[in-house]
């Protein structure tokens, strides 16, 4: 049996209180999550395949459960070395009953994916799983999982995609400490649990880290890698990179941009108290008597990054939000009346922007008011490829990462600062 392949989009349940302008973006979000599927066909009949180029290779990723008995292993190369498929690599997951073998294939470009895993299945292999892979799969498992360790280190913001990187197409899901018990929150093991597509992990500040991965069940090897990356987290404590950037801004008022985190929730919140409702409304779109609860979410590391422009006296004057959502990463803007129109709002999306290119993100979006000219100013001042989409007076805008450079210049600067 060959397994499906599907896109499983993040989110993430504990996020702000639901208002219906969200409620409104989740169906745009859902709906171009359905038109942009991206994971390739199950079968060479689903979809035309590229014309192949003579003599050029395909890289593939495959998984297959073997028996764990002597010459399982050798007639499976066999039957790939049959069709002149190379091994490249070559990792091995113990489990209770059987093997599962997941491979780094080298494959002629003409060779469909079905002749590969029919030659698996006739070795004796099962529920088999493959994809295209990519330049990047090269890495070995031990680099791939140090470079993860040291990036989660440096930064805490870094788990989930670490732990998406190290996963592949997943859910997940950061829930809230519950009345524990013995056991831990929601009374989960101090260990975890793994029941086959779904992990559950103690989370490094009280809750549950929940991922899902419909398509491929996890194997123990993956659950204990997981589990170290948390562990490593939860060990280190809050941290967040401390560099700063001092600017001048056009009309020669010197800001600070820098990484924010849960200890600035004070500071924000005395923002929040500067700022005009009108300004709150357009840019949590509820009652403005709410702002203050979705600091706690936006300036947590474990759902995204935040950066915070302050002035030469230490105030908070604007804050940027990078918000992880699977491939289409969420930006979002809120600049002190006071500062605005001045340069700070472009600054911020522009390195909000840089941040998510950093991450791999695909995509970026910005759900605002379509009477909102200042955001509209801002996305179309990065210079990439925009998707629009509207209804009832909600704007979601999508910008596409891979096609173009951002761009931050002093003619963006001022007509993009309105969050």
């Amino acid at each position: 049996m060959t397994r499906e392949v599907t896109h499983v989009p993040h989110r993430n349940d504990d996020r702000r209180p639901a208002t219906p302008w969200q409620r409104l973006a989740e169906a745009f979000r859902a709906r171009r999550t359905r038109r942009h599927e991206h994971a390739p066909p199950t079968s060479d009949t689903e979809s035309p395949a590229p014309e192949p180029v003579p003599g050029a290779n395909t890289l593939w990723r495959m998984r297959t459960t073997v028996k764990d008995e002597p010459g399982s292993l050798a007639a499976l190369c066999a039957a790939l070395a049959g069709h002149r498929v190379d091994i490249l690599s070559l990792q091995t997951h113990p489990l209770a009953a059987g093997t599962v073998d997941e491979f780094l294939l080298r494959a002629p470009g003409e060779l469909p994916s079905s002749v590969i895993t029919a030659a698996v299945s006739s070795a004796g292999g099962s529920d088999t799983w493959i994809e295209r892979a990519d330049a990047h799969d090269l890495v070995d498992a031990p680099t791939r999982v140090l470079s993860l360790a040291a990036r989660t280190a440096l930064d805490a913001a870094e788990l989930p995609l670490a732990l998406r990187q190290l996963l592949g197409r997943c859910t997940i899901r950061s829930r809230p400490a519950p009345a524990g018990g013995e056991r831990g929150p929601g009374g989960l093991p101090v260990e975890g649990a793994l029941d086959d597509t779904v992990m559950r992990l103690r989370a490094p500040e009280g809750g549950v880290i929940t991922v899902e991965r419909p398509y491929l069940p996890f194997t123990p090897t993956e659950f204990a890698r997981a589990r170290a990356l948390v562990e490593l987290d939860a060990r280190l404590g809050p941290r967040v990179p401390r560099g700063r950037d001092v600017l001048t801004l056009a009309e020669g008022s010197d800001i600070t941009v820098r990484r924010a985190d849960p200890r600035d929730l004070e500071a924000a919140r005395a923002m929040h108290g500067r700022c005009s409702a009108g300004t709150l409304r357009l840019r949590y779109h509820g009652p403005v008597r709410d702002a203050d609860r979705y600091l706690n979410h936006l300036l947590s590391p474990r759902f995204g990054r935040t950066l915070a422009v302050q002035t030469a006296s230490g105030r908070i004057v604007g804050l940027g939000h990078l918000l992880w959502d699977g491939d289409e990463t969420e930006v979002a803007l809120l600049v002190e009346d006071a500062w605005q129109r001045r340069g700070v709002g472009a600054e911020l999306l522009g390195r909000l922007v840089a941040l998510a290119r950093e991450a791999g993100c695909a995509s970026v979006y910005a759900v605002t008011q379509s009477s909102n000219t200042g955001m509209v100013a801002a996305m179309r001042g990065l210079g990439l490829p925009l998707d629009y989409q509207v209804e009832e007076g909600t704007l979601v805008i999508t910008a596409r990462l891979d096609e173009s450079v951002v761009t931050t210049g002093a003619e963006e600067l001022g007509s993009a600062s309105a969050p």
